[in-house]
């Protein structure tokens, strides 16, 4: 990735609904350059999708948790598959450490939650869950500072 790639994505997360057209006038490059970047950043998977960044609170999901669980020994996929069926559950990532995996959880109440989490644990595969409930957002999900580091590596 070069310094163009880098400052293109950033234009992007900036203005989410740019057209190439106007990507290329503030970026100062030919309109068939840009198309070209955005192809090959979209085939290496480093431009995941091009939908819009949904917020769950103002859609009625106000509550955002974090919950570890310990599954059952083996027994990963099947705990996976039972939480592929619960909405709430935006994303799941497996982990070292005490926990097997973390999944980010929204609800409509602490109320909601409880059930939420008392459904994840009618799962046999599920041992175990620990749950931390996010009381406000320090720094939101970011990837510009990572793209200007790209193109210029610290020295440490």
């Amino acid at each position: 990735m070069d310094e163009l790639d880098s400052r293109l994505l950033v234009t992007m997360r900036a203005h989410p609904r740019i057209g190439l057209t106007e990507l290329a006038r503030l970026l100062g490059v030919a309109r068939g350059t840009v198309q070209a970047r955005v192809e090959k950043l979209t085939a290496r998977g480093v431009i995941a999708d091009f939908g819009p960044t949904v917020d769950p609170s103002p859609v009625g999901y106000p509550i955002l948790a974090f919950v570890s669980l310990q599954i059952a020994q083996g027994r990963l996929a099947e705990a996976v598959t039972a939480l592929r069926a619960v909405p709430e559950i935006l994303e799941s990532h497996g982990t070292s450490g005490q926990a097997d995996l973390l999944c980010r959880v929204v609800a409509r109440s602490t109320e909601h939650l409880q059930e939420i989490i008392a459904y994840i644990l009618t799962s046999p595969a599920v041992q175990r869950t620990d749950t931390t409930i996010a009381l406000s957002s320090q720094i939101p999900y970011r990837i510009e500072p990572l793209l200007v580091r790209a193109v210029r590596p610290s020295a440490g």
